[in-house]
């Protein structure tokens, strides 16, 4: 039995009271779903300006009515101190994966990433802080390497941001380690690695590479890849992120106050990538024999190369990532294909606070 096979057994035997920022997003609703399935008490956070509530939805339709009374809903913000104090109340764990991501909105949008990001950050700690919970297991980011040129990316060795975002969330870093320093507060950070998975948003000017993609080669429209095609990520599979979140929740007390990358340390090109996901695609839609993608100009603040080394994970937390690209891919694409379609977002979620 590894690790997490132990952790889950753990929780399946005894139940705390979690929250999860950004619940109603990709990641945060997949963290919900594990939880509730655990047999967990979760109170989720969000105001809606990324996330989704058919994301709830789905999730409370794959766990069923009994699992779904242990989900208390607060629809709020994390810029806003008094609803990040409502939401840390009685808790014993956070998973702060609520956040304003890409590199190109933090171009854009300079002020609201970095309230975002950098504020609401702040209050978080500060709620949980105060709500005294047993520990703060945040969303940390790869792009906090920076212009470092090694490769693979190794926890203590970054480089200049090259983008707002990056800034934000090395900000998030800093804050932490400085309530572990000044309060005692026990946290975790997770440098997340090009993350995918079912529930993943296709659509928006934001849209992470693979749904979009995937909606591009479904619809048969024009597919963009930045650059030569060279460019290289690190793509993991939502599985193992939900992984590191609740072994970063119970890892020893000598685990806390660290980061860790959590990815696959494999790298894979833009142009594999199309490759891979094509080839998964075409005896569906025939049309993909003859499609092909279009170079543009390099992003602006995109790193070049991206790859993790994970052995520090590994060694502390007992991480051990189940899904490569390859697997993940074949496991996520019946769901983007069934779920491209626009969908509505009006159907209520209780709040029970």
């Amino acid at each position: 039995m590894n690790k997490f096979q132990d952790v889950q057994q753990h929780l399946q035997q005894h139940r705390y009271h979690w929250l999860v920022t950004g619940v109603a997003g990709f990641i945060g609703s997949n963290l919900l779903e594990s939880l509730l399935r655990l047999g967990q008490r979760v109170t989720g956070l969000d105001n809606f300006a990324t996330g989704h509530r058919h994301n709830l939805e789905m999730v409370r339709a794959a766990v069923g009515d009994e699992a779904w009374s242990r989900f208390d809903f607060i629809e709020g913000d994390i810029r806003n101190e008094a609803d990040c104090a409502r939401a840390c109340a009685g808790v014993e764990f956070v998973l702060h994966q609520a956040a304003l991501g890409s590199v190109s909105r933090s171009i854009d949008d300079p002020l609201t990433t970095n309230a975002t990001n950098v504020t609401g950050f702040l209050n978080m700690l500060v709620g949980a802080r105060d709500a005294k919970v047993k520990r703060f297991v945040y969303a940390a980011s790869s792009s906090t390497y920076g212009d470092h040129p090694d490769l693979p990316k190794v926890e203590d060795r970054i480089g200049n941001p090259l983008s707002p975002y990056a800034v934000t969330k090395y900000v998030n870093e800093l804050y932490a380690n400085v309530f572990g320093r000044t309060y005692g507060m026990e946290s975790i950070g997770l440098r997340y690695f090009n993350v995918f998975g079912p529930r993943q948003d296709p659509n928006g000017a934001y849209a992470a590479v693979i749904p979009q993609w995937v909606a591009a080669l479904i619809r048969n429209q024009e597919l963009r890849i930045n650059g030569d095609g060279e460019t290289s990520r690190d793509f993991c599979y939502i599985d193992n992120v939900v992984q590191a979140n609740l072994l970063s929740a119970l890892a020893p007390l000598e685990a806390a106050n660290q980061v860790y990358n959590v990815a696959v340390n494999e790298r894979t090109s833009l142009t594999q990538l199309y490759g891979m996901m094509r080839e998964l695609l075409r005896e569906r839609f025939p049309h993909l024999d003859a499609h092909a993608p279009h170079y543009v100009d390099f992003r602006r603040g995109d790193v070049r190369h991206s790859q993790a080394d994970i052995s520090k994970a590994a060694q502390l937390l007992g991480y051990q990532p189940t899904h490569r690209i390859d697997q993940g891919l074949r496991q996520a694409m019946a769901w983007y294909v069934a779920h491209l379609a626009p969908t509505s977002d009006t159907s209520a979620i209780p709040n029970k606070q």
